[in-house]
């Protein structure tokens, strides 16, 4: 599965893609109705107010007289009053389409992302998905909002003002209307060129994000590398690159803009050339001419804006296409629409549905490959594990042994053959409902931002903090706990940062304690702590394991001597199955395991002994 930054869009200007944001702008129809009002309003009495010059001059100048002047200034101020008023109340709206439209549009992100399945996070970087839920979110609610008010203010005022022109004097009206096909023109020209590296631009962003991002999370294995020189050249060199296709995209905006300014200017100079000629003929009024110039002018700046619109609007295709893209990633672990109607999903569990689960798995006749390799992990696999069964998945680094836990939990199914939860494949159930009964504890934890007792009570929102300390106790966790600065309200920090491996493993271990899962998951969950601690918690995993089943991935093969069941995995293949001692009495692969270990934790228990 190659990641989603990998897809090249290469579609010009496309309405179809623009149309995927309707389900978010319909939220707001009737904000974008009174943005439409209110901005109408405003342009017609940008269009009226040459009429009031057109007035003036015949009135006034010409006729040399104030007669009738208080009057005219109060309804003149009267319309710009109006007009003033009308711009604070589309601005309002445009404002609120803005935060709403990017918090929505994040939100289902966000949302959406929860949905996907283990393999997607695997194959995407985090700073990938940042530039997509933050800065492309922004971008299309901030050009939705306001870029498109300017457009819909300059069509407004543009249209009217060719009315007012066709209305004083065609014949001058249709001199400047020429400019309207050399401006389509120019745009369809300009508009594949300014998308293409507009998309350069987004995507490098993306790998700018992701560059900083690892550069920030990495910071101490950088230093203690002594890489930082060689991280500050690869991102000079991503910036470097962005600066490149940026300046690009500005060169095509700044031949595109100008053509369309000289284009403006020449329509208004042949205006003021042929209506000054009509004005010394006596065809045409002085006043006449001033209200058309000014109008020939006005649409100058509108177009002007229309057309750096038109562009930044080109450009925001990409930015809609990579938010539509991870929104179209589809979850490849997914429930059916029957599941889903009986036991709902993730966001609406119907609970009451939910049979309880004993813990009886079986495999049966499975064969699996990741979705992206071409090699079967497994082939034809069976295996019967009852309810309360320990089950110990053993073998070097690298050899696999995390396969048939992720397919026992579903976070990837089988390729063929059918893997049963109490007699009935989990497929006929949601993935809530298994997920809501496993406990997982990783070797390298993951803490969310908070304080311990929040991040114990994750594993249930409801418990109380009795049932909170009960939980630490039962993994000794709360005798590390209670040696911290603020006990049971110390902040972990961003990732649990600011406690030590073997502290977040305790407390990602009660977490898992207080859910009361009838399944529980041990990968290497005592490899980061020390020999002290891991004999006080050794006692009870096992009493908190009685009567379930778990699976125990496990490096340091003391800690599975007890286990009902070993599985020892080898390339990525089950290769030998049995007790502790009955695979010791086979002389196989366990055998030679086990004695390299042993002979290698005495070498270490001797030269303790000596230092």
């Amino acid at each position: 599965m190659d990641s989603i930054d990998e897809q090249e869009y290469k579609k010009s200007f496309d309405f179809k893609i623009w149309k995927r944001l309707f389900p978010f702008l319909s939220r707001y129809k009737r904000v974008f109705l009174s943005m439409l009002l209110l901005n109408g309003l405003c342009a017609s009495i940008d269009v009226i107010l040459p009429l009031f010059q057109r007035y003036a001059i015949d009135h006034f100048i010409e006729g040399d007289t104030v007669s009738g002047l208080l009057p005219y200034g109060c309804i003149y101020l009267l319309v710009i009053l109006i007009q003033s008023l009308s711009v604070i109340g589309f601005s309002r709206n445009s404002m609120h389409i803005e935060m709403n439209l990017g918090k929505d549009m994040r939100r289902d992100l966000f949302g959406h992302l929860q949905t996907l399945s283990f393999s997607f996070y695997n194959t995407t970087p985090v700073g990938y998905l940042l530039s997509r839920v933050m800065s492309d979110t922004n971008r299309i609610a901030s050009m939705v909002a306001w870029n498109f008010t300017d457009i819909l203010w300059a069509l407004f005022y543009v249209c009217g003002s060719f009315v007012s022109m066709f209305l004083l004097n065609w014949k001058l009206a249709l001199v400047v209307a020429t400019i309207i096909p050399v401006i389509a023109i120019l745009t369809w020209y300009f508009e594949d060129k300014i998308l293409h590296w507009n998309r350069k631009i987004r995507k490098l962003n993306s790998k700018i994000t992701g560059s900083f991002n690892e550069g920030i999370t990495g910071a101490k294995t950088s230093k203690t590398l002594v890489i930082e020189d060689r991280n500050a050249d690869s991102f000079r060199t991503l910036t470097e690159r962005m600066k490149a296709s940026g300046i690009r995209a500005a060169r095509l905006n700044a031949v595109y803009i100008p053509l369309v300014l000289f284009f403006s200017t020449v329509a208004v100079a042949v205006v003021l050339l042929r209506g000054g000629t009509m004005v010394v003929d006596n065809v045409l009024k002085i006043a006449t001419l001033s209200t058309f110039i000014t109008y020939a002018v006005g649409i100058f700046e509108p177009i002007q804006m229309t057309a750096a619109n038109i562009a930044d609007f080109i450009s925001l295709q990409a930015s809609i296409e990579r938010v539509t893209g991870l929104m179209d990633q589809e979850p490849q672990i997914q429930d059916s629409p029957e599941v889903i109607e009986k036991y709902g999903d993730s966001f609406h569990p119907k609970k009451e549905n939910w049979e309880p689960i004993r813990g009886e798995i079986e495999f049966r006749d499975v064969t699996f490959r990741y979705p992206d390799g071409g090699e079967n992990v497994l082939e034809h696999f069976s295996l019967h594990i009852p309810a309360g069964t320990t089950v110990a998945i053993v073998g070097e680094t690298g050899a696999g042994k995390s396969t048939l836990v992720n397919l026992a939990c579903r976070f990837f199914e089988p390729t063929e053959g059918q893997i049963l939860i109490d007699g009935k494949d989990y497929r006929q159930r949601s993935q809530l409902w298994l997920h809501s009964n496993i406990g997982y504890v990783l070797q390298n934890p993951h803490l969310f931002s908070g304080t311990v007792r929040e991040n114990i009570r994750y594993g249930r929102l409801d418990a109380t903090q009795e049932e909170i300390e009960a939980a630490a106790r039962a993994v000794s966790a709360h005798q590390v706990i209670e040696k911290l600065d603020k006990g049971w309200d110390s902040d972990v920090g961003e990732g649990g940062d600011r406690l030590s491996t073997g502290e977040k493993q305790l407390i990602s271990f009660a977490r898992a304690v207080l859910a009361d899962p009838r399944i529980f998951v041990l990968d290497e969950a005592t490899a980061s702590i020390d020999t002290q601690t891991e004999q006080l918690i050794q006692a009870a995993i096992d009493h908190l394991l009685k009567d379930r089943t778990s699976f125990l991935i496990a490096h340091r093969l003391s800690t599975i001597r007890k286990a009902d069941l070993i599985l020892v995995v080898k390339d990525g293949k089950i290769v030998e199955q049995g007790k502790h001692l009955e695979l010791l009495q086979q002389g196989g692969y366990y055998h030679d395991l086990y004695c390299k270990q042993f002979a290698e934790e005495n070498a270490a228990k001797v030269w303790n002994s000596k230092a």
